[in-house]
């Protein structure tokens, strides 16, 4: 595993978010981290992986991110740069969204891309 400088955004709203997931899960930010990962699915082909993980691969970059350790394996590294992480509870439906400038297409739900 390699530390490497942030590659995407995380907005206050989803910081906030992901920390009271965490609580509300029990997670303990000490020893597990974020991992994102991008992996195949949805109609365009890619869809984003959030989850809460405490094994590290040896090709993972790990990163800092306004105190909150992410871990991504080096293909979702490349695909989330210079994306941020947003969280919105409003009328375009609620959750964890990706704006992501490398995506040259989305479905209809904005559930998955492609590159």
């Amino acid at each position: 595993m390699t530390e490497t400088t942030a590659p995407f955004d995380i907005t206050e709203r989803a910081r906030q978010r992901l920390a009271s997931v965490a609580v509300g899960e029990g997670v303990d930010l000490e020893a597990a981290f974020l991992r994102v990962a991008v992996v195949p699915g949805g109609c365009s082909g890619l869809t984003y992986d959030l989850g809460w993980d405490t094994v590290v691969n040896p090709a993972d970059e790990s990163v800092v991110i306004d105190g909150l350790r992410v871990v991504l394996d080096p293909r979702s590294l490349v695909t989330v740069e210079g994306t941020t992480l947003d969280f919105t509870d409003g009328l375009e439906g609620k959750g964890f969204h990706f704006d992501n400038p490398q995506a040259t297409r989305t479905c209809a739900c904005g559930e998955s891309f492609s590159l």
